[in-house]
């Protein structure tokens, strides 16, 4: 079978076996987040995303990791809970995952090869759109924000389609 973003198995924050497949049809925006950066404050964003796109398709996925200067110590459990508390996030969380090096997990060693701007994710809030068909459509950087224009746009475009 060909490779495929949906053959990918992931493990939810509360430790339940997934495949990527139950969001076939659906935009994705893939996320690796820390609840210790900079950019921690873009949860908001995504949230907002969240709330305003879920009902036209669009599924946000969190990914934590400890790839960048310590910033996601925490267990799942207090990942949720910070998650939860400080920004009400309801979109789908992931357990911890490696964004990079030798153990990288297999769906961001997929995203990195597949991605048209291609390399290694260099920090938190890397951010991969995923298109209805499983093509990674769109990678945005640390800094863009959520529900920035260009953000936005490229949702929305994908989403009407």
């Amino acid at each position: 079978m060909k490779s495929s973003i949906y053959n990918i198995s992931v493990i939810d924050i509360s430790g339940n076996n997934r495949t990527l497949s139950e969001y076939s049809g659906k935009v994705l925006l893939i996320v690796n987040v820390a609840s210790k950066c900079g950019f921690t404050s873009q949860y908001s964003g995504l949230q907002e995303l969240n709330e305003k796109f879920l009902s036209k398709g669009l599924i946000i996925c969190g990914f934590p990791s400890n790839d960048f200067a310590n910033q996601e110590l925490g267990s799942e459990q207090d990942i949720q809970e910070f998650c939860s508390l400080n920004f009400g996030v309801s979109f789908p969380m992931f357990s911890k995952v490696k964004v990079k090096g030798k153990e990288i997990h297999p769906l961001f060693d997929y995203l990195t090869k597949h991605d048209k701007h291609g390399g290694r994710i260099m920090w938190n809030f890397s951010k991969f759109l995923i298109n209805r068909t499983g093509v990674v459509s769109d990678r945005f950087a640390p800094f863009t924000k959520p529900t920035s224009r260009r953000m936005l746009k490229a949702v929305e475009t994908l989403l009407d389609q």
